[in-house]
C-alpha cells in the first residue's frame, strides 16, 4: 500500500497524528501540480505555486481532513480545489470594481503585457461543468490535462486506467468540449 493511502486510511479512522503527517508527505506532488498549472499563467500573476498549494490544502480541510477513499481520490480533490481557486481568481479579475476589463501595463517591462483571457477561462469552466454532468470521467481527464499539467501516463496511473483509455477519452472529450463551446 502506498504511504499516502496508508495515512489517508489512518485519517479516516480518526488518527489525529496521521492528519499532521499527510501534508508533508503530499506537499511535493501538490507543488508539482501547482507549478505545472502556474507555468501557463500570464506574466505578473501574483499567485505563486506555493500559495496555490496552501490555499488548496485549506480548502480540502487542512489538518481536519475529510475521509478519502484512496490516493487518487485525494489528488483528484486537490486538483479540483486548485482549479476552483484559479476560477475564483479569474472571476474576481473580471469584476468591474476590480477593473476587470482593463489592460495591465508593466512599467518596468514595456510594452503592454495583457493578462490571461479570464472571460475565456470562465467560459471553458462552464463548458467543463456541462461535460462533467454528461461524462464525469472525461471531465476528470480534462481537468488533469489542462489544470494540473499531467500527461496521459500520469493520469492513467492516478485514475487506475489504461493509458490507451485515457488517450481515447481525452480525444473524445476535446471534441465534445469544442461542440459545447460552439453552442454557447
Amino acid at each position: 500500500m502506498h504511504e499516502v493511502t496508508r495515512i489517508l486510511s489512518a485519517v479516516q479512522q480518526g488518527d489525529v497524528d496521521a492528519a499532521h503527517k499527510l501534508f508533508p508527505l503530499v506537499y511535493e506532488e501538490l507543488h508539482r501540480i501547482a507549478a505545472a498549472k502556474m507555468a501557463y499563467e500570464a506574466p505578473g500573476q501574483t499567485l505563486q505555486p506555493t500559495a496555490l498549494v496552501h490555499e488548496a490544502w485549506l480548502r480540502l480541510g487542512g489538518d481536519a481532513q475529510p475521509p478519502w477513499q484512496n490516493r487518487a481520490h485525494f489528488f483528484s480533490a486537490a486538483a479540483e480545489a486548485m482549479r476552483r481557486i484559479l476560477i475564483d481568481i479569474a472571476r474576481r479579475k473580471l469584476q468591474v470594481k476590480r477593473g476587470g476589463g482593463l489592460e495591465r501595463v508593466e512599467f518596468h517591462n514595456l510594452p503592454i503585457v495583457l493578462p490571461v483571457d479570464d472571460e475565456k477561462l470562465l467560459e471553458v469552466n462552464d463548458v467543463l461543468d456541462l461535460l462533467e454532468r454528461e461524462d464525469p470521467r472525461k471531465a476528470e481527464i480534462v481537468k488533469h490535462r489542462c489544470f494540473t499539467g499531467l500527461n496521459n501516463q500520469q493520469i492513467a496511473a492516478l485514475l487506475d486506467l489504461n493509458e490507451r483509455t485515457v488517450r481515447r477519452q481525452w480525444e473524445l472529450a476535446k471534441v465534445r468540449l469544442v461542440q459545447l463551446l460552439k453552442t454557447r
